[in-house]
């Protein structure tokens, strides 16, 4: 198998009111060492937020200038699918990963999730929550199971197996993602990029086990029971009657 040259991985990080916490997200991506050199670039898109944000993020650059942080705001608040889609257009790196201001998913694992396409098998890569025995914070039945049923639907759409269609963390290929004409601007953009991509000829789509330290509500946690009835509308819609 021919390995495919990855020089730079574009990170892209949809912010909306991260102000107190997006340098903690930041300065796990700064540790991380990627395979073979590679270098990152960081897309951060700021969602019109209300609070601090940008003056957080403008600060932490301010201290951290050797770290190669690319700054957008919307000048309205559109969504998360908005914000990806502002990224996904910027990312200028080899491949682009999708990463959430939040502390839900752990930096750490980048070299798993990169690994099967830098090695020449996989043209995307999506880290699972549920698979795999690495750590998951115990949270919210319901959540869990609504998680489980979209995946389900997807895949019976898709004709994929995947065991984890919602998680945050996906890697594309640059070409791939940027070739798709994504529209979805809140959080329908999971079933549709999954829609889209499965659709590709010969795509090729890995699954690798991450671990989850899942917010409470309370905590931040945006993602409600309605982005989830909005996700089944996306699931029918980009599979059944809007393929473009």
């Amino acid at each position: 198998m021919e390995k495919f040259t990855v020089s730079k991985l574009s990170i892209v990080i949809p912010a909306y009111n991260e102000g107190k916490t997006i340098h903690l997200i930041l300065d796990k991506v700064k540790e991380v060492q990627l395979l073979g050199e590679i270098q990152k670039e960081i897309i951060i898109v700021n969602d019109c937020s209300k609070d601090d944000t940008e003056e957080a993020v403008k600060r932490y650059h301010a201290d951290n200038p050797s770290l190669n942080i690319q700054y957008f705001k919307h000048e309205v608040n559109k969504g998360k699918g908005a914000a990806l889609h502002t990224g996904i257009k910027l990312a200028s790196g080899d491949i682009v990963m999708i990463q959430d201001a939040d502390l839900e998913y752990d930096p750490q694992e980048y070299n798993i999730l990169i690994k099967p396409i830098a090695d020449g098998f996989a043209d995307v890569v999506y880290g699972s929550r549920f698979m795999g025995g690495k750590p998951h914070r115990i949270l919210f039945f319901w959540h869990t199971i609504g998680n489980k049923f979209l995946t389900f639907l997807s895949n019976s759409m898709t004709n994929l197996n995947l065991t984890d269609m919602e998680t945050c963390y996906k890697v594309f290929k640059r070409d791939i993602v940027q070739s798709l004409d994504l529209k979805e601007n809140r959080f329908g953009f999971e079933p549709e990029v999954t829609a889209k991509i499965s659709r590709i000829p010969k795509i090729r789509i890995y699954e690798v086990g991450i671990s989850y330290y899942g917010r409470t509500y309370e905590e931040g946690k945006k993602i409600g029971w309605k982005d989830g009835f909005r996700a089944i509308y996306c699931i029918l819609k980009y599979n059944l009657f809007s393929k473009k």
